[in-house]
């Protein structure tokens, strides 16, 4: 297994900017779309945005779109999430999570993800 990694956090005022990159080797010859989740303390993880490998097809949590925008580098195996206009509320550890065949969901493993803290 591959160890998928986060990067990117950090910390920022509301309405600031960060771009949270995963990079994942293998996932484009692999045909793996890219999930990025989250989960702030106290709470249960939740789904934030996904891209397809086929058509980059994208799909946001109703709270995020118009502020994020999630893209990939094919030839450098990364999925981005652009996350503009950050709000208090999207204080969170981000991770990203392969989707797709057995070789995409069984040859990847979690990494430590990513902390983003907005500051209101």
């Amino acid at each position: 297994q591959v160890a998928l990694q986060e990067s990117g956090g950090g910390s920022v005022q509301t309405g600031g900017s960060l771009r949270l990159s995963c990079t994942a080797p293998g996932i484009t010859s692999k045909q793996c779309g890219m999930n990025w989740y989250r989960q702030a303390p106290g709470k249960q993880r939740e789904w934030v945005a996904f891209i397809s490998n086929a058509n980059d097809w994208t799909t946001y949590l109703d709270s995020v779109k118009g502020r994020f925008t999630i893209s990939r580098d094919k030839s450098k195996d990364t999925v981005f999430l652009q996350m503009d206009n950050l709000k208090p509320e999207d204080t969170a550890m981000y991770f990203c999570e392969t989707y797709g065949s057995s070789s995409c969901s069984e040859g990847y493993v979690g990494g430590q993800g990513t902390q983003v803290t907005v500051l209101s």
